[in-house]
């Protein structure tokens, strides 16, 4: 028999990594650092999700559900892995539980980390409590106590919404796309016009990046059927003026300045790697991307496959990416881990 696979993060894709080896009568290890399963979705209350419109804590909430009620897979909550060792079919992981497990393969799922826009102080997080974040605003729609503005609990009459808050931003050293922000923020202004019809919502961008089908669903929907506002500009400063926030900047479609006060103003913020990803690379020896992530190999060979036979990768741990998608690369992870667990000679030789 061949030995557990390691699977390390307890959001969507460990979830589903889990799940599917568990579907092929195979065993797993699921390390999770903090005290509950389901990752971002459920320990930051997303609300509904993109493109299922799904609520987080039901979609994310059921793959918690099905994986703790699996004997297949033993969840360890709280811990992190220590020391990883061996070489595929036979690696010995020590965990800060202090337990010494035996396994033939692992999956890194550990996710990524929200950017937090104390970094962009420019943008009045921080210093006007009614800047607030894409998931600040997820958690007030998931509460079900709905939008409100932060310092006097009112109901926003105007709202801006500015996306790429820490991607594509060389000044802060965020380079890359976080590809789903512009997509999340369509959907939040369209959640935001149908709870309060009365407000108008501004979405403020560089550029609009939902891709595939995501343009007609969200991009144009968020248009036409509930009369969000795209302004396409580079945002110079947020300030107030003692009654309500005031967003500066520059319409870059018209090349002139523009200066309109909003009730509340919310950060489209992006993915940074995971904190945790040097440590994570010195304990499983994979290389990291220049960016911080965990580097993948290419996909023509083995999907998931890292620098290090035997452990592969899966989700956002690899860059920014989609909960479906991570969803799908776990699913692909899973297949080849439990290959190297058993050994497969020839995987192996493709990694």
């Amino acid at each position: 028999m061949s030995k557990p696979i390691l699977i390390v993060g307890g959001g969507p894709a460990g979830l589903a990594a889990a799940h599917a080896a568990a579907s092929v009568g195979h065993s797993s290890v699921l390390v999770e650092k903090t005290a509950i399963l389901g990752g971002a979705p459920i320990q930051s209350g997303y609300a509904k999700l993109v493109p299922s419109g799904q609520w987080a804590k039901d979609a994310i909430g059921g793959m918690v559900s099905r994986v703790e009620s699996n004997p297949k897979v033993e969840k360890k909550l709280n811990t992190v892995v220590k020391s990883f060792d061996g070489t595929p079919g036979n690696f010995v992981a020590e965990l800060s539980d202090g337990t010494r497990a035996e396994v033939g393969s692992a999956i890194l799922t550990t996710g990524f980390t929200h950017f937090d826009s104390v970094n962009k102080p420019e943008w009045g997080f921080g210093l006007f409590p009614d800047v607030v974040t894409t998931t600040q605003v997820e958690q007030m729609i998931s509460s079900g106590k709905g939008v409100r503005c932060p310092s006097d609990n009112r109901k926003p009459k105007r709202v801006a919404i500015l996306l790429c808050v820490g991607s594509r931003d060389r000044q802060i050293g965020r380079e890359w796309c976080s590809k789903i922000c512009c997509t999340v923020s369509a959907n939040l202004a369209m959640e935001i016009r149908e709870e309060l019809p009365e407000t108008h919502v501004y979405i403020y961008y560089m550029d609009i990046r939902t891709y595939g089908l995501y343009e007609s669903d969200y991009y144009w929907k968020s248009q036409e059927e509930f009369k969000v506002k795209y302004i396409k500009a580079r945002i110079a400063e947020v300030t107030s003026d003692g009654k309500q926030l005031i967003v500066k900047g520059e319409d870059t479609l018209v090349k002139r300045p523009i200066t309109i006060p909003f009730d509340m103003v919310v950060h489209a913020i992006g993915m940074d790697p995971n904190v945790d990803n040097m440590t994570l690379s010195a304990v499983f020896g994979v290389d990291l991307h220049r960016h911080g992530y965990i580097e993948r190999k290419d996909t023509y060979g083995v999907m998931g496959a890292t620098s290090r036979a035997g452990v592969f990768v899966a989700g956002a741990a690899i860059g920014p990416e989609t909960i479906d998608d991570s969803i799908a690369q776990a699913n692909a992870a899973a297949l080849n881990a439990i290959a190297a667990a058993a050994g497969n000679s020839t995987l192996q030789a493709a990694e």
